[in-house]
């Protein structure tokens, strides 16, 4: 199922449709990741690429994706009050510039035509074309959208998409495989002000009638911020240079000689001006600040920033916390002088990243005091605890410490991000695609190393930490590739994927000289399954290839986790399986659980992700004679609505855990197969979840007074579900 089907299935489906009698768990449901956990119906979206900020403080939001449509949110005081409607599915995403006047919401966004098959002159372009431009909505209710077009054929009134077309400004039609974004908008009362970055101008409209009233060039012109004597600020050069500047106009487009003293490795991420005139600025390079500058004497000064220099890579590197900022997108000041900082844990540069690396929304009084803030912080994610503590918990690139005593949503803290651009610029979550991917935390050799299994596993992250030199940083350690073109922007990778890379001489780059391409004749690439033992034996199932395993060779002097060809274990596609799609060892019994389909219980390739339809106990795996203990036949009900089938599984304590598609969990006894009972998600999270979208989406860890923490991967509303289940 692709990432936009998914969207349209879990803003539809609850996950509590029982399809048969069953034994529902007593647990309680969390989350963690996001202020909200979806209970009063709320969540913080998972990417912010650009705000606005009204004079009550009141922030308008707009990005190109958030999973459920909360592309363009509004927040104040820390609460989520909307979200507009269409940006989201029929061809309509969102887009990376937003501004306000007291009348209208502008949102720069992309109409398609989900390759032709929308179909209707004015409301999608044709086949073959995309448009980009504005849509306007009224200020009071941006769900609504303003029309100034005229309705024709077709009344506005009784048709939402005519009402939406009319209400949409056409800047730029291309061709469907070109970008052509609108970079920045800003607006007064009378007048709209758009970055036509593909055109290399800023074209000026009547904000009611949005009728062009003239153009003026500029080199593709990025955020635009509108003083309060009229003139504009305008990011300009190069986009994804960072010597872009800013550039003082007129409000007819008069070049000012005017010049910020800007340091000169600030990367500008975006522009605001305070009711003093004070020019505000989203510093995105090294110091991760934001900037003030004050004219004095007919010239501007450095007047102030706001935020630890250096952000959340200074101290403790990876470390969270008020004005510690971590790839901002967004500046705004309301008339109080409070100020809104929007991050995303990257910058405005996406470039593989899809829905970055979390989202921020943060207020700060005018003395740098924080006053709220919310948190967007997991996308495709999952969590595994921390083998070295039991209440901290590992995500994809993210730790969080947990404190069980408190309410549900209140029980977690963000505790760490993993990925520090500025030391390790060729961290994979940079560079491969597919999000940082699904965790599992090992504890070899006395060291914590943190595994990542990618959206469609293909390949494998290494990563090992050193808090004393590098805080929350995980270090990339190795990396096991699939196909190549996974791996096509790794640095220096041998071509044609299925190697193995390690960091010889402990630097975090990918040198030419510490590949190993696949000689053994057995190919890795393809298949649906990976497994991290306690031992720190790898494993992959490979569909009808059977089951590799590379077994852990140590540390070397780097205390990286050796892993080679020479030291790897083939076995064939066990009875009674047909084609095998995950394969779970547990060193400690010698025993293997595996799943896929049979003779009897076939594959629907519809159905492309499922961990397959029969789940087989084997004891005595390594002896080369394994003994079948049962086979149990999984949930399989794809003619459902919502569909039945398991997506991911994981073995801990005294049971086997295997998740549905929306979260729901069912639970089998590990010695007898026999099912237990079933998790659904509960109340707090409005029983409701996100499509289970990975492979590995499922973890769970018994503590210590016998409670089991469940961790289940929710696409939908930038969170990981977290039950709690104690047997009785």
């Amino acid at each position: 199922m692709t990432k936009r089907a998914g969207a349209l299935f879990c803003a539809v489906f609850l996950a509590s449709c029982p399809l048969y009698a069953e034994n529902v768990l007593n647990v309680k449901t969390s989350w963690i990741g996001n202020t909200f956990g979806f209970g009063d119906g709320t969540w913080t979206q998972i990417d912010i690429a650009a705000i606005a900020v009204s004079p009550d403080g009141k922030v308008y939001t707009n990005t190109i994706w958030d999973e459920s449509g909360a592309e363009a949110s509004i927040y104040q005081n820390g609460k989520v009050l909307g979200v507009a409607s269409d940006t989201h599915g029929w061809g309509n995403l969102g887009g990376t510039a937003v501004a306000i006047n007291r009348k209208y919401e502008f949102l720069a966004v992309s109409v398609g035509n989900e390759g032709g098959h929308l179909v209707s002159p004015g409301v999608w372009p044709e086949k073959g074309k995309q448009w980009y431009g504005v849509s306007r909505r009224e200020i009071a209710d941006p769900k609504r959208s303003s029309p100034f077009q005229s309705g024709a054929n077709v009344s506005l009134a009784l048709d939402p998409r005519a009402r939406l077309a009319a209400s949409f400004l056409l800047v730029n039609e291309v061709p469907s495989d070109t970008k052509a974004e609108i970079d920045g908008l800003a607006a007064s009362d009378t007048t709209l002000y758009v970055s036509n970055t593909a055109r290399d101008r800023i074209e000026v409209y009547d904000a009611e009638s949005m009728m062009q009233k003239t153009t003026w060039s500029v080199r593709e012109p990025g955020r635009i911020a509108l003083a309060p004597d009229g003139s504009l600020w305008v990011l300009t050069g190069p986009r994804g240079d960072r010597t872009r500047r800013l550039a003082h106009y007129t409000a007819d487009g008069q070049r000012l000689n005017d010049e910020l003293p800007l340091p000169d490795d600030t990367v500008v991420a975006d522009v605001a001006v305070d009711a003093q005139g004070r020019v505000v600025v989203a510093d995105n390079g090294p110091r991760q600040q934001v900037l003030f500058f004050s004219r004095t004497n007919g010239r501007y000064t450095a007047s102030g920033t706001l935020g630890e220099r250096g952000g959340i890579f200074s101290g403790v590197p990876g470390k969270p916390g008020p004005q510690r900022f971590n790839g901002l997108t967004g500046v705004g000041v309301d008339a109080r002088g409070n100020v809104y900082v929007s991050t995303n844990g990257v910058g405005p540069t996406r470039k593989v990243i899809g829905a970055n690396l979390g989202a921020t929304l943060e207020s700060y009084a005018p003395d740098g005091r924080q006053v709220w803030q919310v948190q967007g912080l997991l996308f495709v994610d999952g969590a595994w605890i921390d083998p070295s503590r039991p209440n901290s918990v590992y995500t994809g690139n993210k730790r969080f410490e947990l404190d069980l005593s408190k309410p549900s949503g209140q029980d977690w803290k963000y505790a760490g991000f993993l990925s520090n651009r500025f030391k390790y610029p060729e961290d994979p979550v940079f560079t491969v695609s597919e999000w940082p991917g699904m965790p599992i935390a090992r504890k070899l050799k006395g060291h914590t190393f943190l595994f990542l299994t990618d959206m469609y596993a293909d390949h494998v992250k290494i990563y090992r930490f050193d808090a004393a030199r590098d805080g929350e940083t995980a270090i990339p350690s190795g990396f096991i590739a699939g196909s190549a073109k996974a791996v096509e922007h790794v640095p220096n990778a041998p071509p044609g994927g299925d190697w193995i890379w390690r960091d010889a001489n402990g630097n975090g780059r990918f040198d030419a000289s510490e590949f190993s391409p696949n000689t053994s004749g057995a190919k890795l690439p393809g298949g649906w399954g990976w497994w991290v033992d306690s031992a720190g034996d790898i494993w992959r199932a490979r569909d009808t290839k059977g089951i590799f395993r590379l077994h852990f060779g140590g540390l070397d002097s780097n205390g990286n986790p050796i892993y080679a060809w020479s030291n790897m274990t083939t076995y064939p596609v066990p009875a009674p399986f047909t084609e095998l799609r995950r394969a779970i060892y547990d060193p400690a019994g010698d025993t293997m659980y595996a799943t896929g389909y049979t003779a009897d219980l076939g594959v629907d390739r519809a159905f492309w992700k499922e961990a397959g339809r029969v789940l087989v106990r084997y004891d005595k795996w390594s002896s080369g004679k394994p003994v079948q203990r049962y086979a149990v036949t999984l949930p399989w009900e794809t003619k459902a609505r919502p569909v039945s089938t398991i997506v991911g599984l994981t073995v801990e304590g005294q049971y086997v855990f295997a998740v549905e598609p929306f979260a729901a969990v069912h639970v089998y006894d590990k010695d007898s197969g026999q099912e237990v009972g079933v998790i659904r998600p509960g109340p707090e999270v409005g029983r409701a979840s996100g499509w289970v979208d990975v492979p590995n989406g499922i973890s769970a860890s018994r503590r210590s007074d016998g409670e089991y923490l469940v961790f289940v991967e929710e696409d939908a509303r930038g969170k990981v579900l977290m039950y709690r289940w104690k047997p009785s």
